[in-house]
């Protein structure tokens, strides 16, 4: 079943709203009740899960849609309106008695769907199902191709007013490609995985193609003579004209990094999924449709990676107040999310991940207001708008060890000088997870070590926050619906003199052979010129320098570490308490033409030698397991008081607790 295909075979029900409504239709394409084979999930009972679009307008001229970049050069209605069409999933109670009136919004990561679609994956979910919460997730990132699995937003393009294409600067970059590459596509974002907009000419002189023999080396232009926007995997140079591609004469090189700036055109008006994703969830808490016939008086939205930059974003351009004046979310949990979204831009590409050159981290990242003198502008924080509307939600924070080494992270906490604490406003916690990789390891007990991620040279970093972060949402939603106080923040901070620089002096961490130092890993704070239509506070507007220009290297800040390299502040997870080795936020990349370098969204374990004779023999400073546990009875205590230690600050469940302990009981560690 396509998802974006109305399909009279499902028995398709059409919800009509009034004509003044901002989401004028709801389309329910599929209803799988009871859902997930049937199972119940304690006193809620069985679910049912909707899937569906919904149709929706926007009015250019309301001061909470002007922000939208581009709105105003979209096409409208008879009525005057902006039209979109976003996909959606819906799981509730299938007796709605038994719902909590908690409507839980996870944000789609790159379009993919954040709700379970099975009995294995709701298994997940399974705490916030037994709770009898409504779960949403939806389209919101329009530069997605419709397909099915994943949630998807149609946006319009925006053109001039005679009708005419808009046109403006794109930077697509490649490097590690296959060594018989002769034709690359034009993609951007993490992984290259969003097509890039379509060249408003397929001249080549009309472009200008570079290579580099180094990330920051200097870009050698290659002639226009020589590449092509074509396809050349069935035809030799210059190969079949294909606006989606780029073809090289001679093939890419992978020791080298390529980049093309080229003039695109019919920018789709993205910052729509802001507004979409405010109006979707504002229509559905109200009781209003058929889809959730009744009121939810609480609403939480979460987001881990991308889609919690979204919210950051969200909240940032005041889209938590719906076009009633009402707030939309009461609580939200942006997860390992350390900057904006930079969709709100013409010719946007949301996708991305703090790679050089990508906005995101060069606007406000911060919650209460702070004077960035380091980049000439003026006091501002995320909270601005919010907290003149009075729609602020009550905010958790959470992040690892990896988004200080590779998003960026250190601004945050310390602005753009690194050289003073920046406070938390009131209804904002911060919980800090010391020594994960980006969202957290699988977990376990186990002394071995991990194969490296693909193209890492160190272990895969087992160290955990899922056990956590369920932890943490139930305290949230507590916070929301009951005002219980949640536990206080837990994060390193400069005035404490647990935040250093970056390297190994700084940072005392052990020089373990065999090991890389960390002195060159961190991914750099970039002060960039993106040109005068571009509004670096928001993340929005009109970007016109492609490349930017890089105007200044601003200084960051990481967690501190202990004689063993871990760090110290924070919320340790069970293992993190019991190590079996030192757990970095870092890898390193192997090979290629970025070797040497942050090896993509991984950190690293470094295991400990088992006996003192063992670790002596390798020259590891740090003391080996025998050393610190003596024998596995001994590994386990430390495990249970660890456990009970979190239990107590409410920083873990007891259920998970005693799974965690068990697990420990059966490992291998000194048996």
């Amino acid at each position: 079943m396509k998802r974006f295909v109305l399909t009279s075979l499902l028995a398709a029900a059409i919800l009509a709203l009034p004509l003044d409504a901002r989401i004028t239709r709801i389309v329910i394409e599929h209803r799988d009740s009871p859902a997930y084979q049937g199972q119940s999930f304690g006193e809620a009972g069985k679910y049912e899960r909707l899937i569906g679009h919904a149709y929706g307008e926007l009015d250019p001229k309301d001061p909470l849609n002007a922000i939208i970049t581009d709105l105003q050069f979209a096409p409208r209605n008879a009525r005057g309106l902006v039209e979109y069409v976003a996909t959606f999933t819906l799981a509730k109670p299938a007796d709605l008695s038994k719902a909590s009136g908690v409507l839980i919004y996870d944000v789609a990561n790159r379009g993919r769907i954040a709700l379970a679609t099975s009995a294995t994956e709701a298994g997940a979910m399974a705490d916030l199902f037994k709770r009898g919460h409504v779960l949403l997730s939806s389209g919101w990132q329009g530069d997605i191709p419709a397909r099915e699995g994943l949630e998807t937003i149609t946006v319009p393009v925006a053109r001039n007013p005679d009708g005419s294409s808009i046109t403006g600067p794109v930077l697509v970059r490649w490097n590690n490609m296959p060594p018989d590459s002769n034709s690359l596509p034009l993609a951007r974002g993490l992984g290259a995985g969003f097509p890039a907009p379509a060249p408003a000419n397929l001249d080549p002189t009309k472009a200008v193609l570079t290579r580099r023999a180094a990330e920051g080396s200097a870009a050698v232009p290659i002639r226009p003579a020589d590449y092509a926007f074509a396809d050349c995997s069935k035809a030799p140079f210059p190969g079949a004209p294909d606006p989606g591609k780029l073809c090289l004469k001679g093939g890419f090189d992978p020791a080298y990094q390529y980049e093309l700036v080229y003039t695109a055109k019919d920018p789709p008006v993205l910052g729509i999924g802001f507004a979409a994703t405010r109006d979707l969830n504002a229509f559905l808490r109200s009781g209003e449709s058929e889809a959730l016939p009744r009121k939810m008086p609480f609403a939480i939205a979460r987001g881990t990676s991308q889609s919690g930059n979204f919210l950051r974003s969200f909240i940032n351009l005041g889209f938590n107040q719906d076009e009633s004046g009402r707030i939309v979310w009461d609580g939200i949990n942006p997860n390992i999310a350390v900057r904006q979204l930079a969709m709100n831009l013409r010719f946007a590409a949301p996708g991305g991940g703090a790679e050089l050159y990508e906005p995101g981290s060069d606007g406000v990242v911060w919650w209460s207001d702070y004077k960035d003198d380091a980049r000439h502008r003026p006091e501002a924080g995320l909270l601005d708008r919010c907290r003149t509307s009075g729609t602020c939600p009550k905010i958790f924070e959470t992040f690892g060890s990896f988004e200080f080494w590779g998003l960026r992270a250190s601004p945050d906490l310390v602005g753009t000088r690194a050289d003073r604490d920046i406070s938390l406003p009131p209804d904002v916690r911060r919980y800090y997870f010391p020594g994960v990789t980006h969202g957290g390891g699988r977990g376990g007990f186990n002394t071995a070590a991990p194969a490296p991620p693909a193209a890492c040279e160190l272990p895969a970093n087992p160290n955990p926050s899922s056990d956590t972060m369920r932890a943490l949402t139930e305290a949230l939603v507590d916070w929301v619906t009951k005002n219980t106080p949640p536990p206080p923040s837990q994060y390193p901070r400069l005035d404490r003199g647990e935040l250093a620089a970056p390297t190994q002096a700084a940072l005392g961490s052990p020089l373990v052979p065999g090991v890389p130092l960390p002195d060159d890993i961190i991914n750099p704070l970039y002060d960039y010129d993106f040109g005068p239509s571009y509004r670096s506070n928001d993340a929005s507007g009109v970007i016109a320098a492609a490349p930017p220009v890089i105007q200044q290297v601003l200084p960051s800040l990481v967690p501190k570490v202990d004689a063993d390299g871990n760090e110290t502040v924070g919320i340790p997870s069970v293992l993190h308490q019991a190590p079996l080795g030192t757990y970095l936020g870092w890898n390193v990349t192997a090979r290629g033409f970025l070797k040497g370098r942050e090896c993509g969204l991984n950190g690293a374990f470094i295991p400990f030698a088992k006996t003192k004779a063992d670790r002596l023999a390798a020259g590891d400073p740090r003391p080996s397991l025998e050393e610190r546990y003596a024998t596995h009875a001994g590994y386990v205590a430390v495990v249970r008081a660890a456990a009970a230690r979190l239990v107590r600050g409410r920083f873990l469940l007891q259920d998970d607790a005693d799974r965690l302990i068990a697990q420990a009981e059966a490992s291998n560690v000194l048996k």
